[in-house]
């Protein structure tokens, strides 16, 4: 790969917008649902399954089932994405916070942390 070529891969990642929104944790074996807020639904995912890979994610009831099923019983969800162009982090953090009751309330979810 040619010096330019890496240079647009680079600036190409750099440049990338994040997308903003609620996504749910699901447990296929249980049925348990975790919902929770995130400044960039499209990486979450990776950062998620690393923790609970590694036995340290925040959310002990989470870690518990996931170590009881093991990962092949998840599946990582988006279930809202914000457009956010015209709001300020205060304006987001409030709207998540209000997505995420709308969706533990419509799910029967609980918060997955992190």
């Amino acid at each position: 790969m040619d010096k330019d070529r890496k240079r647009q891969i680079a600036r190409n990642y750099k440049e990338r917008k994040a997308s903003p929104g609620v996504y749910a944790i699901r447990c296929t074996a249980t049925g348990d649902i975790w919902i929770a807020p995130s400044r960039n639904l499209d990486s979450q995912q990776n950062g998620i399954w690393f923790t609970l890979r590694l036995g340290t994610h925040p959310n002990k009831a989470l870690q518990a089932v996931w170590n009881a099923h093991g990962e092949a019983s998840f599946a990582y969800e988006v279930v809202e994405q914000i457009e956010n162009e015209d709001l300020t982090p205060y304006l987001l953090d409030a709207l998540l916070k209000e997505r995420i009751a709308h969706w533990r309330t419509e799910l029967g979810a609980g918060l997955a942390v992190g």
